[in-house]
This record gives C-alpha cells, structure tokens and sequence, in this order.
C-alpha cells in the first residue's frame, strides 16, 4: 500500500502546476473531494507504486483518507498522478485506516509503502488465491502467460499470431 504524508495546506500557480490546482496539502475544513483532488498528485512514486491498489494520504500521525488506484498516469518531471476514488466509510480499507494513527512511522520523504493484510485482491492469474501487493502470486504471471500461448499452440506459433494481429497505437 502506497502511503502519502500531506503538509499544511499551500497555495500553488494552476498555470505552474502540473495538475492545473490552486492547493495542496491538508487543510481541515476541506471535504473529501477536496482533500483528493488537492492530494491525488503529483508525486514521486517508484516502480512498487504500480503494483499498488491503494493508496493513504495522512497528516500529523493521523490517516486522513484512502484511495482506491485505478492507475497512475505520467505528469510532467516524472512524477505521478493518481487516478481512481477516495473510499468512504463500509469499505475495507477505509474502515480500518481513516481516522486512526498512521500505519507506518513517520520519514523525511513523504512517499513511503508497507504490506497491509486489508483490501486483498484474488491473484489476477484466477486461482483464488488472495494477493496484498501486486497482481499475482509470486509465478503465477508466468503460469497464466503460458496457459494463454497453450490455447494457441507453441510459443513459436503465439509470437507468429500476435505479430500477424497486433497494431501498434498511433503516436508510440
């Protein structure tokens, strides 16, 4: 789980922005929509970050809102941006963090991840088995990769139909 240390709130440039916003940071008369659309980017996130579901943003040792990632897009500098839903109280997540003592000790990097048994996810391969970070069971990528190339024959027969039917996207 990605979790995002917010400071006071500040006023920023919309035209400097990367994110065309007023504000970052916490205030605490901002309402949920607020506090996301404020906090939801632009961060320096590593290549954990992708393998994510949820993120929580905190302030002063108090976690304050989570979110549910549906991806993370690119912004300028390379930084991130979080694209998704903030959870509202009944879920998982939300339940067991928001308005509780941060899950993870305080650094100088406001960016920090940790493994949470909440909002678990079944591995993305379909065995059923439950996943804390990331999409599969450790092997089972593969397993599923090469239960997909069996439905069409031999690797060498999956590479010849995937370049026979892919398109490249326009502008890549």
């Amino acid at each position: 789980m990605i979790h995002i240390t917010l400071g006071e709130r500040r006023y920023v440039n919309p035209q400097e922005d990367q994110l065309g916003r007023n504000i970052v940071g916490f205030d605490p008369v901002m309402d949920d929509d607020a506090l996301f659309h404020a906090n939801r980017g632009c961060w320096v996130l590593g290549e954990r970050a992708e393998k994510e579901r949820y993120a929580l943003l905190s302030h002063e040792g108090q976690v304050r809102m989570a979110i549910e990632i549906d991806k993370l897009v690119p912004v300028a500098g390379g930084r991130k941006a979080i694209e998704g839903r903030y959870l509202t109280p009944g879920d998982e997540v939300y339940d067991a963090y928001v308005g509780k003592p941060t899950p993870v000790e305080t650094t100088r990097n406001p960016i920090t991840y940790f493994d949470s048994p909440h909002g678990a996810r079944t591995c993305y391969c379909g065995c059923g088995e439950l996943v804390a970070s990331g999409w599969f069971v450790i092997g089972h990528d593969q397993k599923a990769l090469h239960a997909r190339i069996s439905k069409i024959g031999t690797v060498r027969e999956f590479i010849d139909w995937f370049d026979s039917t892919y398109v490249e996207p326009k502008g890549e």
